[in-house]
């Protein structure tokens, strides 16, 4: 099993089953050093399908100051695998530890610093 953090839209128990063909167990968790933020995508055929231009993403601040509140899920790898169909292009899944001391994936804006350990 992996672990997943998510701050909003795998929150959404439509996304779980439409993704994963199920709901998904989780627990809250915090992501530090990050910001929620939005972003617009760069794939016009996404935006064409969903119809939004802009989607809310993490992003690396480094700053301890910062937290974004989620969700962190159990996983396994196949659900990753079919999460990772639904990310968009600007997105990169990688992996964090979280205020419970978890290491998670997490998608995050790839277009900024990722952390360094």
């Amino acid at each position: 099993m992996a672990y997943l953090f998510s701050s909003d839209t795998l929150l959404d128990p439509a996304v779980q089953l439409s993704t994963f063909g199920r709901l998904l167990k989780g627990e809250p968790d915090e992501l530090f050093c990050f910001e929620q933020d939005s972003l617009t995508r760069e794939d016009p055929t996404s935006s064409a399908t969903t119809g939004h231009a802009r989607y809310a993403v993490v992003r690396f601040t480094g700053r301890s100051d910062t937290l974004v509140q989620g969700t962190v899920f159990e996983v396994s790898d196949a659900d990753l695998a079919a999460a990772d169909r639904d990310q968009p292009i600007e997105y990169g899944r990688i992996i964090v530890t979280l205020g419970s001391g978890k290491e998670a994936w997490v998608y995050a804006d790839v277009r900024s610093a990722e952390p360094r350990r």
